[in-house]
């Protein structure tokens, strides 16, 4: 079946001006150096000709603390002028920016710091009281997003935001589209995070078959946030078109169509699960067709997304992408088939294999595997992960871990995980690393964790435990020990106690069962008890 084309995309190989983010950005402020570029959510605005000033400079002062080409910085940081700054600064110096999730704590938070090996983090002001709970690696250097510190973070050596504003050195050579850009930490199927290598090539063309819609006319709402490959290829696709950006650190349910109309945004980074439910849920008004908003990327298809595109009249393709890959399936704009991945765009290779990597016929169950034809469009590797790397490189081939089945017309269909991953809202979260933290619990002798589907559709988190002998466990008392541990989306909602957990013949947990069972009358539900587990606003 020959693949799909979407109109917006070449699949040759670009040259390195055309895809590399110094590149990118060193044309715009020559061609247009006093257009409006991005507007952030705190009011700054930058021109092109600024947002170059702000990358060169920054770049000059991490280069002035010792950082080089090819070296880590850490930054943690809610989409924000400084976020900006480190990443566009990173860049330019041919340093590999290391953004990291802004619900890490403990374990994950320990895991990324010592992983990527970096001497040097840019922190938000509200994060840093966290590093006192992790081993620190090799971190030497914290700068704050602060006008000033009072004093130091713990042994670090510190300084506030305003150290970025020193001296510039304009002497930079520019990055080749196969430098690694970023390192993007995804929890994937199982075990720990794993740091993806991602090129500029790859986060370009992720960009590129996601957003390729977008024009140098448009202004692009970007609420996903930079430590997600949406956020940052949607970037990378507003930076590529010359188009403008407006910044927000995350999706608002009360905000986002004002935020829409305030900055004649014309398409946005993403409209996924939770978002298109409440869109869809908000009281119709005569008003909901006058918004500027003209196309954008969603998931999942279905009756409420095309009802929903009809209401607020814009356009609509979906996709599937995870960080490793760059969209290799995609959707016809407007497409209505239900729950479609869409077909294999061209530029890539896609089956649907058993477990010995043998195809399977088409209608039947198989794990998608991806391979692409030019170099550098999929992820380089696992930092420091070799064994992972060769795990998930088998044969040729990238294996995803999900399961899928195929129609006759050659479009996709998610059936399942392969593994335990669990998708709550957009995050990939491990059931080991969730399991860990549960048994960290004194009163919690063995558990599982796994996804189910709640009442409204979507994946949460579940978890059966059976206490050690002699205890009892209280719900609530255990999401209480665990929030302040786990990132906010890892926090589960249902919580199963049993005196046994099923078991295979060979003493294994039976997740498969469990899952099975579901959300039985015993369960306890976080949400029922009125608990709630919200994202730190920072």
């Amino acid at each position: 079946m020959s693949p799909h084309h979407p109109p917006w995309f070449d699949p040759a190989l670009p040259p390195r001006d055309a895809c590399v983010l110094p590149c990118l950005i060193d044309k715009w402020a020559k061609a247009k150096p006093d257009a409006h570029f991005i507007a952030f959510e705190s009011g700054a605005r930058w021109t092109w000709q600024e947002a170059r000033t702000m990358a060169v400079r920054t770049a000059s002062a991490l280069k002035a603390r010792g950082i080089g080409r090819g070296d880590t910085v850490l930054a943690w940081l809610p989409n924000s002028e400084a976020m900006v700054r480190a990443w566009f600064g990173a860049n330019y110096l041919g340093a590999i920016l290391v953004p990291i999730n802004t619900s890490y704590r403990r374990r994950l938070l320990e895991h990324v710091v010592a992983t990527s090996r970096a001497k040097l983090m840019i922190a938000h002001p509200k994060l840093v009281d966290r590093l006192a709970d992790v081993a620190r690696g090799e971190l030497t250097s914290i700068i704050v997003d602060a006008p000033s510190v009072d004093a130091p973070v713990l042994d670090l050596k510190t300084e506030p935001i305003s150290a970025l504003d020193g001296e510039v050195v304009d002497t930079f050579e520019a990055p080749q589209l196969w430098d690694t850009q970023m390192v993007i930490f995804t929890s994937g199927t199982t075990g720990a995070s794993k740091g993806v290598l991602a090129a500029y090539l790859h986060l370009w063309t992720t960009g590129q078959i996601t957003y390729g819609y977008t024009r140098p006319d448009d202004c692009m709402l970007i609420n996903l946030p930079m430590y997600h490959v949406g956020g940052t290829s949607s970037m990378m696709a507003a930076v590529s078109a010359g188009a403008s950006v407006a910044l927000y650190d995350g999706f608002s349910t009360q905000n986002f169509w004002s935020q829409i109309r305030e900055h004649n945004a014309t398409t946005i980074s993403g409209l996924i699960g939770a978002m298109t439910t409440f869109l869809a849920k908000t009281e119709p008004h005569e008003s909901d067709r006058d918004n500027p908003l003209r196309i954008c990327t969603l998931a999942p298809i279905n009756d409420q997304t095309t009802a929903l595109s009809q209401r607020f009249d814009f356009d609509y393709l979906s996709g599937f992408n995870m960080t490793e890959l760059s969209c290799p399936l995609i959707t016809d704009v407007n497409e209505r088939t239900a729950s479609s991945c869409g077909r294999p765009r061209s530029g890539v290779q896609c089956r649907l294999v058993d477990d010995h990597d043998i195809e399977v016929p088409c209608g039947k169950i198989g794990e998608l595997v991806v391979r692409s034809d030019r170099p550098w469009d999929l992820f380089s590797g696992y930092l420091g992960n070799p064994e992972a790397t060769a795990t998930a490189w088998r044969n040729g081939w990238f294996h995803s871990g999900d399961l899928m089945r195929q129609d006759e017309r050659g479009n996709f269909f998610f059936v399942d995980r392969k593994k335990d991953a669990i998708r709550r809202r957009g995050e990939n979260i491990s059931s080991i690393e969730v399991e860990v933290d549960v048994a960290a619990y004194p009163a919690v002798r063995e558990v599982a964790a796994y996804g189910v589907t709640n009442p409204d559709g979507e994946e949460d988190v579940m978890i059966a435990v059976a206490p050690r002998a002699g205890q009892s466990i209280d719900p609530a008392a255990l999401i209480a020990f665990l929030t302040d541990r786990m990132a906010h989306f890892m926090v589960p909602r249902y919580v199963r106690v049993e005196q046994e957990l099923p078991k295979t013949t060979t003493n294994k947990i039976q997740k498969t069962e469990l899952r099975a069972q579901g959300i039985g009358p015993g369960t306890w539900d976080r949400d029922a008890a009125g608990i709630r587990v919200k994202r730190d606003k920072l």
